[in-house]
């Protein structure tokens, strides 16, 4: 039973989880320590006291494991082994003890549909059909459908011994078979190893995808272009969270937040109401798919879209559901090239508003590395620039097969590609991020914009950041969009019980009229605002 002040006056369970704000830390571009060009441990723990000043509560880090680097660390080999490249199991220790130190806490990613083709049981899951891990994978003696990898091309690759494997990413990531009960308690002592380590949880890697249709059904018609919508849909992925929940994530005070590609509104309570016991949360993408078309491409997007987005979200999700938020991550372009305006008049006021969007919202914010700098988007125009495993195959698909001039996959990979998050963090004005030459160019704007000159943004986080902090009404407060037709402001009531603030923002450089209240803001992107509502203009008040 819970006491009194658990509950909040709307009925939410108070948890920490819900109350935190979690800083993600893709490692291999975050800094390096040693010289060698990557992104390391140590870089973290030096560069700590830029994520403590913030104010966040967590710090998620993206895969540290073993790994031969098809996908970034997305392809793992020794689930129990640092990666070579960022140090060692003392450098994680060394990690972890300084967050804990710090006081905040530390999340992993737990990447288990597949593993790398490089480790232990592929290898012997391929050596033979009788080999006692011939099961932990997904074999097949002929092709079984038309199923496509999401990196473009098959899913089933036909092995040397003339045997078919799944994989619904890059042939070198093998899907695990969950259909065996033995792979899931490896999975489970796996967990388990880190979780005695003293992680406070894990972001779970597309986690729907676990259960397989073993019948194998091609895709639909309507659903060639988005197989994701497929594969989130197995028949016991339910069944298979709940019991990792019972065995292992109940036995400790921890959060959990799946990547839930192919998830539907609809069907997310499913993964996350409390009363299931299943997930604490999942990341939903309809708030950074507004400006994908229904290729996957490109297209505008309408300030009234994305306001849509969150009004569906909170309809959909009662008190036993809690929801994330988040416009930025390692999959993802940079956060003020997409959702504000990274020209030099309004780059910094825009990536505070974005901030103060973020921070205001119903959910547990995610923050990405560099946006607390106000990073943009790279300008790429040859192929040879990239890195990314799902731009490189999609230039082979697309314009080396004739279906797309390079014009317009630059014009789009400049808009969407993953790379623009993956570039090697600029601490200064001379790159800063390496004494060595860094495993990926940083973006050539980095003497112009970086970690110091991306102070203003950086002290706007950490004030939204306390603001939220000492403001229950910011995380548990009803929600109410309060202009939801409005084409440039997006303005929301955040109320628990009898405080309330109302959020104004301006998502455009044009003066707007706008019905303000006559008193200052708490927080606000500009000195002294009133009246009208300035070119991007973030404005928080108080209405108790």
């Amino acid at each position: 039973m819970q006491t009194p002040d658990e509950i909040t006056p709307n009925g939410y369970v108070r948890r920490w989880w819900k109350e935190a704000v979690v800083y993600q830390v893709y490692p291999r571009s975050f800094y390096d320590s040693n010289g060698d060009g990557i992104g390391d441990l140590r870089g973290i723990i030096a560069k700590l006291d830029h994520i403590k000043g913030l104010g966040v509560d967590v710090i998620w880090l993206s895969p540290h494991f073993d790994s031969p680097n098809a996908d970034n660390g997305y392809d793992i080999r020794d689930y129990r082994r640092v990666g070579t490249e960022f140090g060692t199991m003392a450098d994680f220790d060394a990690l972890l003890a300084a967050i804990k130190a710090a006081g905040m806490r530390l999340i992993i990613d737990l990447v288990v549909n597949h593993t790398s083709d490089e480790h232990a049981w592929f290898a012997e899951s391929r050596s033979s059909r009788d080999n006692s891990k011939r099961d932990y994978y997904i074999w097949s003696d002929h092709k079984p459908n038309d199923w496509t990898s999401i990196f473009g091309g098959p899913a089933w690759t036909q092995d040397k011994s003339g045997d078919w494997y799944l994989h619904l990413f890059d042939p070198k990531q093998p899907d695990l078979n969950w259909d065996n009960p033995a792979v899931r308690q490896d999975v489970y002592d796996l967990m388990r190893f880190w979780l005695d380590k003293g992680v406070d949880g894990f972001r779970m890697d597309v986690i729907p995808f676990i259960s397989k249709d073993k019948t194998f059904p091609d895709l639909p018609e309507d659903l060639r272009a988005k197989p994701q919508y497929v594969y989130a849909n197995g028949p016991h992925v339910h069944d298979y969270l709940h019991e990792m929940n019972r065995d292992v994530l109940s036995q400790y005070d921890v959060m959990t937040v799946g990547e839930a590609f192919g998830v539907t509104l609809a069907d997310t309570p499913k993964l996350v109401d409390e009363r299931r016991q299943e997930l604490d949360m999942i990341f939903q993408f309809a708030a950074v798919e507004v400006d994908r078309g229904p290729d996957g491409r490109w297209t505008p997007w309408r300030l009234t879209d994305l306001k849509a987005v969150f009004a569906r979200q909170d309809a959909a999700l009662d008190r036993h559901c809690w929801p994330t938020v988040f416009l930025s991550n390692h999959d993802n372009p940079r956060i003020v090239s997409r959702f504000g305006d990274d020209s030099p008049q309004w780059r910094e006021k825009s990536a505070m508003l974005l901030a103060t969007l973020i921070l205001t919202m119903k959910g547990t914010p995610f923050i990405y590395q560099g946006d607390e700098m106000g990073l943009t988007n790279c300008a790429f125009s040859d192929i040879s620039q990239f890195n990314d495993l799902w731009t490189v195959n999609a230039w082979r698909e697309e314009v080396e097969s004739g279906q797309w001039p390079p014009e317009a996959f630059f014009a789009n990979q400049n808009k969407l590609s993953r790379d623009h998050a993956r570039m090697p963090i600029p601490w200064t004005a001379d790159g800063g991020f390496t004494t060595g030459t860094p495993w990926f160019a940083l973006n050539p704007n980095f003497a112009e914009i970086n970690a110091t000159t991306g102070q203003g943004i950086y002290d706007h986080y950490a004030r939204l950041i306390a603001l939220r902090h000492a403001n229950p009404a910011l995380v548990y407060g009803d929600y109410e969009d309060i202009a939801p037709d409005h084409p440039q402001v997006f303005a929301y009531r955040r109320t628990l019980g009898d405080t309330s603030l109302l959020i104004i923002l301006n998502f455009s450089s044009n003066t707007v009229a706008f019905d303000c209240p006559a008193q200052a803001p708490v927080v606000t992107n500009y000195d002294g605002s009133t009246g009208a509502l300035a070119g991007w203009d973030a404005r928080i008040y108080r209405l108790d």
